[in-house]
Order: C-alpha cells, then sequence, then structure tokens
C-alpha cells in the first residue's frame, strides 16, 4: 500500500488520534500547567517512537521539554529537519466557547479545540505523513529525517535559542520544513515566503504615588490613564501611519512584481469583503496607499495589545489611578532591528509624555523577520505537493505573523526553510472556537507525504545553491 492509500484509509484512526493529543491543556504560559506540558511532550515523542524513529528524546530545559526525534537511515540522501510546537495558548474567555476548548468536537466538517490549527494539528500533520511514507517503504524512508517540536512558542521561545546553539550538530540538516502558517482558502492554496518580526513592549505611565479620591483630586491631577491614552493617540497619524520618528527609515519597500503578485490573489474589493466577513468590523482600517494583503504582511505595525488601569471590578469606584500599563507590540519587516525600534519607541513616548506625569517603555521580547526565496528547487517542491494535494498551484503570500525560529534556522543552521502552513485564515488561532478544518488536515497529510518525496530527488548539492 502507498503512503497516501494508507492515510486516506486510516482518516478515522488519525482523528481519534489527534483529538486524544488535543485534550491535553499543554498552555505553556500558566504555571499550574506545568505538568499538561509535560504530558504533551511525552505525547509527542511517544508518536514519533511508534512511527518509527530510531532516535527519540525529550530534553528537559529551564522552562518546558523540547522533543527530538529521528531517522537517519538513509545514506547519501537529504536530510530533512521539521519543526513544530505542541504548547498552546490560553483559553479566555471560556464563556465563548461553544464547546469546551480541551473537549475537541467535529461540527460542520471542522474540528474545534484549542491547538487544532495552532500547532498540535500541523504537528499531527507531519507525523502521520512520516508514519504513512515508513509503511509504503517498509519501515525505512527515500530521505533522513529529524523533528524538534517544542513547547515554548507561545511563550516566544524562550528556551530554544540556546537548545539550538548547543546541538548544531544534532539539528544539521539539508532543509527545514515547518507547518505553523496557513494559506488563503481551500480553493485557492498558497505558500508563504515572508513573516514579519516582533518588538514587544510595555509602556507603564505614573501619576500620584497612590490611587485617589476622583472627587477630591480629579481636574488637579492629571489622570495616568487618560494620559497614558493620549500618549497612545499619538503613536500614529490620522492616515493610519505611524508617528514614531525613524520608524520607517529600514523597512524594505515591496518590488513591483511582489505588488502585482499580491494584486493577483484578490482584488481590493475581495480583500475589503473577506475582512469584514472574518472580523464582523464595520470596515477596514490602516495606510491606505496600501492593499489589506500589502497591510498584513508586508507593511509594519503598532497595536495595542492590552490596556490595565484603575478599577476594572463589578460595579462602581470613584478612584483616579496612580499608574495605567499597556501592551503594545510592533509587526516588523525585513531590515527592521527590532531592538532599534524598542529604542525608537521608546524616545517617541518619551518626547510626548505630558510633564504632569512620568512613564516607562520597557522591552519584554523581539523576534526577527524573515524572508524565503521562492526560485529554490525546495521551494519548486512544496509547489508541487500542494497542487497534487489540494488540486490547484498555489500563490505566494507574506504572513502578518512572527514565527522567529525561521530566522534562527537561517541563520544557526544554514538551511533552507519551507512554511507548509495547512490553516485557513477564519481558523481563529489564539480565540475562541479555534478549529482546524478536515479537509485541511487530510489534504496536509497528502500534501506533506508528497513534499517529502519530492524532497527525498533533489541533488543535495542544490540545497546549498
Amino acid at each position: 500500500m502507498n503512503a497516501i492509500d494508507y492515510a486516506n484509509a486510516n482518516h478515522d484512526v488519525f482523528l481519534e488520534q489527534l483529538k486524544e493529543y488535543l485534550r491535553i491543556p499543554s498552555i505553556s504560559t500558566l504555571s499550574e500547567r506545568k505538568d499538561d506540558v509535560k504530558r504533551a511532550a511525552e505525547w509527542t515523542a511517544a508518536q514519533m517512537r511508534k512511527l518509527g524513529m530510531t532516535h527519540v528524546e525529550v530534553f528537559p530545559t529551564a522552562g518546558h521539554p523540547i522533543v527530538f526525534g529521528s531517522w537517519l537511515g538513509a545514506a547519501g540522501a537529504p536530510t530533512v529537519l521539521v519543526y513544530g510546537h505542541y504548547d498552546v495558548q490560553p483559553t479566555d474567555p471560556d464563556n465563548e466557547w461553544i464547546t469546551p476548548a480541551f473537549e475537541p468536537t467535529v461540527r460542520d466538517g471542522k474540528l474545534y479545540a484549542r491547538g487544532s490549527v495552532d500547532d498540535k494539528g500541523q504537528v499531527f500533520v507531519n507525523l502521520k505523513a512520516l508514519e504513512a511514507l515508513m509503511k509504503q517503504y517498509d519501515g525505512k524512508l527515500p530521505f533522513n529525517v529529524k523533528m524538534i517540536v517544542e513547547g515554548e512558542e507561545e511563550v516566544s521561545s524562550i528556551n530554544l535559542e540556546g537548545f539550538i546553539n548547543d546541538h548544531l550538530d544534532l539539528l544539521a540538516a539539508d532543509v527545514s520544513v515547518i507547518s505553523d502558517t496557513g494559506m488563503l482558502s481551500l480553493e485557492q492554496p498558497s505558500i508563504v515566503y515572508g513573516l514579519r518580526g516582533l518588538t514587544y513592549m510595555e509602556i507603564e505611565v505614573r501619576g500620584p504615588y497612590k490611587d485617589l479620591h476622583s472627587g477630591q483630586f480629579g481636574g488637579a491631577v492629571h489622570n495616568p490613564a487618560q494620559a497614558l491614552c493620549e500618549i497612545i493617540a499619538a503613536l500614529h497619524r490620522a492616515d493610519g501611519s505611524i508617528a514614531v520618528k525613524g520608524f520607517y527609515d529600514k523597512v524594505r519597500m515591496l518590488s513591483g512584481e511582489e505588488r502585482k503578485a499580491l494584486a493577483e490573489v484578490s482584488s481590493v474589493e475581495e480583500q475589503e469583503a473577506k475582512l469584514r466577513e472574518i472580523t464582523q468590523v464595520p470596515m477596514s482600517w490602516g495606510e491606505g496607499e496600501y492593499t489589506i494583503n500589502e497591510r498584513t504582511g508586508a507593511r509594519p505595525t503598532l497595536e495595542v495589545n492590552g490596556l490595565v488601569s484603575g478599577f476594572i471590578g463589578e460595579g462602581a469606584k470613584t478612584v483616579l489611578p496612580a499608574k495605567a500599563l499597556a501592551k503594545v507590540s510592533c509587526r516588523l519587516v525585513p531590515d527592521q532591528d527590532p531592538a532599534e525600534i524598542y529604542q525608537l519607541v521608546k524616545a517617541h513616548v518619551a518626547s510626548i509624555t505630558p510633564p504632569t506625569v512620568t512613564s516607562e517603555v520597557r522591552l519584554l521580547h523581539t523576534g526577527d523577520s524573515a524572508i524565503v526565496p521562492i526560485d529554490a528547487p525546495a521551494m519548486a517542491a512544496l509547489v508541487t505537493a500542494i497542487e497534487q494535494g489540494f488540486g490547484k498551484k498555489p500563490v505566494f503570500m507574506r504572513e502578518g505573523g512572527s514565527i522567529p525560529i525561521v530566522a534562527t534556522f537561517r541563520k544557526k543552521l544554514g538551511t533552507p526553510v519551507l512554511l507548509a502552513g495547512y490553516g485557513l485564515p477564519d481558523d481563529g488561532a489564539h480565540g475562541p472556537n479555534e478549529k482546524f478544518d478536515l479537509q485541511c488536515l487530510y489534504k496536509g497529510i497528502n500534501t506533506a507525504i508528497v513534499l517529502y518525496e519530492e524532497l527525498s530527488r533533489i541533488p543535495l548539492a542544490q540545497f546549498k545553491a
């Protein structure tokens, strides 16, 4: 039985196995879920052993474990390094989930659960593709494979780069495959070739030494919550562009060819309609001279991710708060330095802070952007695989998210990186009712099977070209 026949015959078995994986509440940011995160690591390792990997190890870190597995029995053949993560985001607000986040449920051909698409479902796609190929080749493969699955992606991969630095030989490969992205639609598959970087900060504004009675001091003391709002409002101009001095100085502009390719994906009207359908906002916002696809994938941003100040409990309390805090992130495009952007934002906030309060900008974490060459032989293999798996040739897209490991793999390991993602724009990763379309699951497994076989046929020298 060939690999695709095996995969197609085992849809029901695979679905139940994935549900088992998704029931583990591996929320990496919550300390009370530490044992569950470890349990998800062990489940991942057990799957690697079951499919036939000969070296499987769960490496402890200062945080959550890193799972590594390999099969290296194909002398002279390419080595593929597969990356994913088994940790997931918190589930709140839980009252917005139609069914509980860790009770996987199929509705209308879609699997709903936290981690279904980000990223357990996509890790599972690659595990099952390798299992199917092992069945076809009687416990062997026509290529070598290494797989690294971490448990801290949702908390900025705190210990991953150190692990990579300490295990460069263990992770050495000819090409890397990462399934942690998505595609436009089932009808129009796509390949992400560009990811934005990230600078994540806190802005804190302080006023009085403690909370005050708003009746006694309101109108005489500048409210830190109001001052913070004034500062945040001054981070953007009226046209949606970012007002921070020097923010755009190193932005790599889209070429005419790139803008043309993005325009061919969907019209301006289609982009607007799709955005409103998915988000249910009245209309789009941002830099009007760029399309939505360009704004969300190829332009830098500055977003407020959270606000905290004063009394937020039930009922009323007439308090004038002593401080206010905002979580702020910048998505960055190639050539922008995350550390430099932090310094620019810090200087800008200092320059616009009213003299009636004090402010501080703190850097929490950063990540580099990445561009994947679209004319490499490995990329041609992915195009072929997606065309066979989904029935239509993919288009190339940039994505607004950040996956720092892409840049790390390229810098530390020197491998070309393929972003073989199978999610859809409305899957709701990080939000309530996250889902993974079962067609994406099954077609994704078939696509991964073809991808690995195509990569196995590429001469080793062409990966270095």
